[in-house]
């Protein structure tokens, strides 16, 4: 009797569809990886949304940006909103919950190169997030530089600034910051005077009111520490900001900074700032995250840079700014 091979027994390459199976199940792993691949690259196209509602937006009566002939427009990038060619500078408060309040106030200051503002990852979700620790915080939609009012001409613009940013670090110098950030500063400065002014409607200590910037946000929240007499922050937050040596004044507040090592902007210049802080014996908190590139924010990522802001609550925390006065 011929005896018949048990199929089973064969090695698998040899089965009969095995191969077939095989392939299609190879196949199918490459598609769902570069399909994961795709969903896990965020968006990087422009595309023009509509105005969204800013009805608890307070004009800071700066008056609008002198020259100005494009008017403000909104687009999505990353998954989130950006505005470009503000005119009018406004405030917008984020209260915490009063039975939460610490009576610290913070004014966060978006980044985008003086020509966009990154409204949402650097600006309302940071604010939400600082009021749900009892922290009034208040976004700062500041004047900008006037770009093309047509879409591939302003991403082509966007791209030529970005692509000379990393090449040479800002100077914090605070004659240069008052002449460049001369809208951007009157700005800053009247959102100060703004919060102190209804600081009791508000319930904030008019003595607890820091600055909190990104990027350019950054660049400004330094130079309302360094070239502006009368913001006086309580603290202040530079998230991947420049970084080069400053001359720190006498009454300079604690700083707060966090950065990337692999930001293609600021991450090559030496830590000066740091440094120059400690030098004049003022407090201050570096964060140096092995990744994280530019822009991190908000953006919830597989690297430690996520923890920027849970460690810059518990550096307010650590400085009593959070210490809820009884009344």
């Amino acid at each position: 009797m011929k005896m018949t091979k048990n199929r089973l027994s064969e090695p698998c390459c040899k089965r009969p569809g095995v191969k077939l199976e095989l392939f299609n199940l190879i196949l199918l792993i490459a598609v769902c990886f570069v399909a994961a691949q795709a969903l896990a690259q965020p968006d990087d196209s422009m595309t023009v949304i509509a105005t969204p509602g800013q009805t608890d937006a307070i004009d800071l009566g700066t008056g609008p940006l002198p020259g100005a002939r494009q008017q403000e427009a909104w687009h999505s990038q990353y998954g989130s909103r950006f505005v470009r060619n503000v005119t009018v500078a406004t405030l917008t408060p984020f209260l915490p919950d009063p039975a939460n309040a610490s009576g610290a106030a913070v004014i966060v200051a978006p980044g985008g190169g003086f020509r966009t503002l990154s409204m949402e990852n650097e600006g309302w979700n940071v604010a939400r997030a600082l009021a749900s620790e009892g922290i009034a915080a208040f976004v700062l939609k500041y004047r900008l530089h006037q770009t093309p009012s047509e879409m591939a001409a302003f991403k082509r613009a966007m791209d030529e600034m970005f692509s000379n940013t990393g090449r040479r670090a800002p100077l914090l110098e605070p004659e240069q910051m008052r002449i460049q950030l001369a809208i951007q500063l009157e700005d800053s400065r009247a959102a100060f005077f703004l919060i102190r002014r209804r600081a009791a409607e508000w319930k904030i200590d008019p003595e607890r009111i820091g600055m909190l910037g990104f990027s350019a946000g950054a660049m400004l929240t330094m130079a309302t520490a360094l070239a502006s007499e009368d913001a006086k922050p309580a603290f202040i937050g530079n998230i991947y900001g420049p970084i080069t040596a400053v001359a720190v004044p006498a009454d300079a507040p604690p700083l707060f900074v966090a950065l990337a090592a692999d930001d293609p902007f600021f991450a090559s210049s030496k830590f000066g700032l740091i440094e120059s802080w400690q030098a004049a014996k003022k407090p201050v908190e570096f964060h140096f995250y092995e990744q994280g590139g530019h822009g991190f924010g908000m953006y919830q990522k597989d690297t430690t840079s996520t923890g920027w802001f849970n460690a810059f609550v518990s550096w307010l925390t650590m400085h009593c700014m959070l210490h809820r006065k009884t009344e």
